[in-house]
């Protein structure tokens, strides 16, 4: 039986749940002044209701269980599109820096290749 800071899992409150139901039943059911036949009767009759108690607990963690799966797909699809988005403007940026370096390399080798012309043409 798991407990995580403060909480019980679904599993044991379930069980929890199930084991209480039977035992409350059982003795319920024995410790009242019957026949046998009746007390059989007795038994099967707590037996349906906690089996349909326990149908009804299991049907609403499936249920919940589904939520919580959609929300958790919802969410992942939305950090999704975040890292889609941040990628993008990270190649963008990225695209637009290399332009600017190869922009200013470009103008320095300009710019030293008209310094050499101009060396070479006072020397000459």
């Amino acid at each position: 039986m798991a407990y995580d800071e403060g909480r019980f899992s679904l599993g044991t409150v379930f069980f929890s749940f199930m084991l209480g139901g039977v035992v409350g039943a059982t003795l319920g059911a024995l410790l009242t002044p019957r026949s046998g036949p009746e007390t059989r009767e007795r038994l099967r009759e707590q037996a349906f209701f906690v089996k349909d108690e326990a149908t009804k607990v299991a049907d609403e963690v499936r249920d919940k269980a589904s939520e919580l799966l959609e929300r958790s797909k919802e969410l992942v699809e939305q950090k999704k599109v975040i890292l889609e988005s941040a990628v993008e403007a990270g190649k963008e940026a990225m695209e637009k820096e290399k332009e600017r370096l190869m922009a200013k390399i470009k103008r320095e080798a300009e710019e030293e290749a008209a310094k050499e012309a101009e060396g070479e043409s006072v020397s000459g």
